[in-house]
């Protein structure tokens, strides 16, 4: 008999948690947050039912903290735990750790994590299903020497990516022999970083493709249907941002075919709850890329074009309960389009932009969703990921949901932060993108950053007049569990805090933009990070354009580069130094 799920902790943070406590608040299920040092007051726990303090600032000590989590089930009294996506949501060994403790696990079983949160052993796991992969290997890639055979016998360029991760992260593409060796070391330092684990595999990285991915859904009983498919081709860095849903322009026959070939790789290694299986799609074939065990980003899109509330399936699938539906009863309709609001200097190739969100208007209006993470006076931290919240329009067809999601950019208004949105209004407007003449390589071959001008309006000017009295709710944390108290504060301080930077406050110098005027000999840091690398010493000569470090900012690596050529005079960056923006990082005369 199915057992009941009456509280669920939500072992992440950001926009997911708070998608995840939506469905179970309209299923009458409690919810429960953790949190870090620098989430006390974020928006996923002020949402809350109850929240408890993990400790630590970073991923790795807050919500990568194994022992931390398991004592937060344990003093709440949550029967289950949903781990969103990213963290914890495609390891095998913390959802043992979960099911070990008598709670229920909103995902797939261990091994099926194993063998398919694992990108060489799902590939295997495809292979034993009959759908054909991308040429690539089936072990970890233990020395660059690997990777100058690959080439070789495959050519380049080559995609070096994480064995335990996903949605780009720790993916590093490999251009010639020379660049292998660099490529492989920061492969590894990003998924080590992300994902708790350095492993890495290798495959061939076609020029042209787009990115399918197919919904599917396997319950306790054998029961197994894909929902629709998403097509995610529009990326910059490897990431998505933009989806839809249904994919466009791919034959009947051919979609129709993808959907069965992922019920069969899911099938195939025992599968319960959501997961996504991704292709690549390239001149009417497709090949089997990874599968995602987890709830998606974008898994909105296929809610919208369906009907259906995944979060709920999933949580119904975790109890015992059979699928509701069979593939003959899935039946989508209209067209969804979703756009990721990230915090990035898009007209600066989309470097991280962390800080405090002064102002935030939501688009409204038929057929608008906002999925967020982040209200008015909530900080993005350089710590974590740096997506905002997620923009999702319906309409009956593709051009009028391109119309309505370019009206409903036009509505929002993200001040303190530079995002995404600019890049959203000048990519969904172009004749590419209507006409489906678009890939995974489409942003960063066709468009030049200074293309995605920011378009945000200005933050009102602070202190024109006497500021109200406002009721805001703040946290107050006794022996590591989190209550709130209402206060009456001016309404400007909800605003005006300064950002966090690493548990320091801001200087002037890191709130400008970085980097320094064109040709400068100052080379600034352009966003709060930490420093990874130094690769020059004082008295070295360099290039415009040579690398000087590596910087670390929201689990991306960042190469801060020479704007003119000269001997470096000053070296003021040490490997492992928090940093803020417009810091000076190296001197060149």
């Amino acid at each position: 008999m199915p057992t009941a799920i009456t509280k669920v902790l939500i072992a992440n943070r950001g926009e997911i948690a708070v998608r995840v406590m939506r469905t179970c608040r309209e299923l009458g299920i409690a919810t429960v947050a953790v949190y870090s040092e620098l989430d006390r007051d974020a928006l996923h726990v002020r949402f809350a039912d109850e929240a408890y303090a993990l400790g630590g600032q970073t991923a790795a000590e807050s919500y990568l903290n194994t022992d931390a989590i398991l004592d937060a089930i344990a003093r709440s009294g949550a029967d289950a735990v949903h781990p969103g996506y990213g963290f914890f949501s495609e390891n095998a060994d913390f959802a043992r750790a979960v099911t070990a403790a008598g709670v229920a696990w909103i995902g797939p079983p261990p091994e099926a994590i194993e063998v398919m949160g694992d990108k060489i052993s799902s590939r295997l796991a495809a292979a034993r299903a009959d759908v054909e992969s991308v040429p690539g290997t089936t072990t970890p890639i233990t020395d660059a020497s690997e990777i100058l055979a690959f080439g070789e016998q495959y050519g380049y360029p080559i995609a070096i990516k994480a064995a335990y991760g996903g949605g780009g992260r720790g993916m590093k593409v490999v251009a010639s022999a020379d660049a292998a060796a660099d490529a492989f070391e920061s492969a590894q330092r990003e998924a080590q970083a992300y994902f708790g684990r350095s492993e890495c595999y290798m495959e061939r990285y076609l020029t042209k493709p787009r990115h399918v991915e197919l919904q599917i859904f396997c319950d306790k009983h054998g029961n197994a249907v894909y929902v629709g498919d998403r097509d995610c081709s529009t990326q910059r860095r490897h990431q998505k941002l933009i989806e839809e849903a249904p994919a466009p322009a791919i034959p009947d026959d051919t979609r129709a075919a993808m959907g069965a070939a992922a019920v069969k790789v899911a099938l195939a290694c025992g599968y319960e709850g959501a997961g996504t299986v991704e292709m690549l799609y390239q001149d009417g074939e497709f090949f089997f890329l990874e599968m995602n065990t987890r709830l998606q980003v974008e898994h909105c899109v296929s809610e919208e074009v369906s009907g259906l509330d995944l979060v709920a399936l999933q949580i119904a699938v975790a109890q015992g309960e059979a699928l509701p539906i069979t593939q003959a009863d899935v039946v989508t309709n209209g067209h969804a389009i979703e756009v990721r609001v990230n915090a990035e200097d898009c007209a600066k190739g989309f470097l991280p932009s962390p800080g405090t969100i002064t102002r935030l208007k939501v688009a409204s209006g038929p057929g608008v969703r906002w999925d967020g993470g982040y209200e008015t006076g909530d900080t993005i931290s350089q710590y974590y990921d740096n997506l905002v919240g997620k923009l999702i329009v319906w309409a009956p067809d593709r051009d009028r949901a391109i119309a309505r999601l370019l009206r409903a950019l036009g509505e929002m208004e993200v001040v303190g932060v530079q995002t995404t949105i600019p890049a959203h209004k000048v990519l969904l407007a172009t004749d590419d993108f209507r006409a489906v003449n678009h890939s995974t390589k489409w942003v960063e071959t066709e468009f030049d950053a200074a293309q995605f001008v920011d378009s945000a309006p200005a933050p009102a000017a602070e202190g024109e007049a006497a500021a109200p009295l406002v009721e805001r709710t703040m946290p107050v944390e006794v022996n590591g569990k989190r209550f709130s108290v209402k206060v009456w504060v001016p309404e400007m301080a909800m605003v005006a805090a300064p950002a966090a930077t690493g548990g320091r406050p801001r200087s002037k110098a890191a709130g400008s933009s970085g980097g320094g005027a064109s040709g400068s000999g100052t080379v600034a840091a352009p966003m709060q990070g930490t420093i990874l690398k130094v690769l020059v010493a004082v008295g070295d000569t360099v290039e415009v354009g040579q690398n000087l470090c590596v910087l670390e900012a929201m689990k991306m690596e960042n190469n801060i580069a020479a704007e003119k050529a000269g001997t470096v005079k000053e070296v003021r960056a040490e490997v492992g130094q928090s940093v803020g923006a417009g810091d000076t990082l190296v001197v060149i005369d």
